[in-house]
C-alpha cells in the first residue's frame, strides 16, 4: 500500500511558534484537527512527519512560514562494510 507523502518537521520550532501564539497543546489540537498527543510527541521530537495536510492545518493555525516550521529530511547513511569482507 502507498503511503502518502511526508513532511519533516522542527519540534523545536512547532513549540516556540504554539507559544508564542498562545496557545495550549490541546488548543492548537482542536485547530489542526488531532489530539493534544500527537502535538506532543512532535514538539518531543518523537515523531518528526506529518501528512501535508496536517501540517498545512498546523501551519495555518500557528502563522508560520515553511521555513521556519520544515526541517530537511535525514541524509541517509553509507553503508560502511569493513575492508577486507
Amino acid at each position: 500500500m502507498h503511503q502518502p507523502p511526508t513532511i519533516w518537521v522542527n519540534g523545536d520550532a512547532i513549540r516556540e511558534e504554539r507559544l508564542k501564539a498562545g496557545l495550549s497543546q490541546a488548543q492548537l489540537a482542536a485547530l489542526v484537527g488531532v489530539t493534544d498527543r500527537y502535538i506532543r510527541h512532535h514538539e518531543k521530537g518523537t515523531r518528526r512527519r506529518m501528512r501535508r495536510p496536517t501540517y498545512f492545518a498546523l501551519r495555518t493555525a500557528l502563522n508560520a512560514t515553511d521555513e521556519r516550521l520544515r526541517q530537511p529530511p535525514p541524509r541517509p547513511t553509507e553503508d560502511h562494510t569493513p575492508e577486507g569482507t
